[in-house]
């Protein structure tokens, strides 16, 4: 078989990348750091060096600002309807009205289900009453060092953000609101076992505790009712299409959040357990290069099946 060059850059183009990172929120130790699908093809690191439009997995940052500044509650009610932020208010350059991924509206839902179904204009709200440059400084407190645009758009996940930054800032919230470095070592030991170097690590409150377990309960909502809800049924997928269904049957408590980008480019799935952190993204190196429909190109399609078999190989492994 002879293959011409735009033979061969249409094929590796269509390579799913993906990156998983994994941490202890309490201590900040990475327990995972997988950069890429092949190191010997691809070397790339996509957690560390690789920013992507992080989509829905930014609105738990928004949220947790209305918490604190608006003194919200996940049980609080808010309008799903038609939504429009004018031109001129927060710097926007012309008229912006998002829309719901599903085209549709629920009229009054909380805070929690606003969450859990992803619902863009309950986002969009939010950061209209806390203003967009709350919700940039807190999500830098967070851990994100990203520059992230102030402007309500990015309620919606319109900013890059690598995998590590990510982990860093939903550590954040498992940590009952203290940021902790993320960290490669525990300490260094030469031949004689005598410790040589021990980090010290690098910590500071960002959100009193009260405010990180209200964010944490609004993301159990999304494993519970929401978009993650796949991890606690069975069925779904056999034999190769065994991923993109949801073989996993989870009981315990776990608090996450589904991610996916304009046009289906990026899948991302954060997930929580009381002592574990992990984040994947998933998409090709290309953003042209993408699913057509949200079926397989969605989060929790293309993003939460990897962080389901990672856990699960978890827990076989005690």
């Amino acid at each position: 078989t002879v293959m011409t060059p735009l033979d061969s850059i249409r094929y590796f183009k269509h390579f799913l990348q993906s990156g998983l990172m994994a941490m202890e929120p309490q201590t900040g130790n990475i327990k995972a750091w997988v950069g890429g699908i092949n190191y010997k093809y691809f070397q790339y690191d996509h957690v560390g060096q690789g920013a992507r439009q992080v989509g829905s997995t930014f609105k738990p940052f928004v949220y947790a600002t209305a918490i604190e500044q608006l003194n919200m509650s996940p049980c609080d009610s808010i309008l799903d309807g038609p939504f429009m932020i004018h031109k001129g208010r927060h710097n926007v350059t012309a008229d912006w009205e998002p829309r719901n991924s599903d085209n549709r509206y629920r009229g009054m839902v909380t805070l929690k289900q606003g969450l859990a179904n992803s619902i863009n204009t309950v986002s969009a709200k939010l950061i209209d009453r806390t203003g967009p440059e709350a919700v940039v400084e807190l999500t830098h407190k967070l851990g994100v060092k990203t520059e992230i645009p102030a402007q309500p758009s990015i309620a919606l996940g319109a900013v890059d953000i690598t995998v590590e930054d990510m982990m860093a800032a939903y550590s954040t919230f498992a940590n009952q609101g203290v940021y902790v470095k993320p960290q490669f070592l525990s300490r260094i030991e030469n031949k004689s076992g005598e410790v040589i170097y021990e980090p010290i690590p690098e910590s500071h409150d960002v959100l009193n505790k009260d405010i990180a377990f209200a964010v944490i309960k609004l993301l159990e909502g999304v494993t519970e009712t929401g978009s993650g809800a796949r991890l606690r049924t069975e069925g779904g997928g056999s034999g190769d299409n065994r991923w993109t269904g949801y073989p996993y049957m989870f009981r315990n408590p776990i608090a996450g959040k589904t991610g996916t980008t304009q046009n289906q480019s990026d899948g991302w799935f954060m997930g929580m357990v009381p002592n574990l952190v992990t984040g994947v993204w998933v998409g090709c190196e290309d953003r042209s290069a993408r699913f057509k429909s949200l079926t397989y190109g969605q989060g929790a399609t293309a993003a939460l099946p990897i962080w389901g078999y990672f856990m699960k190989l978890c827990y076989a492994d005690p």
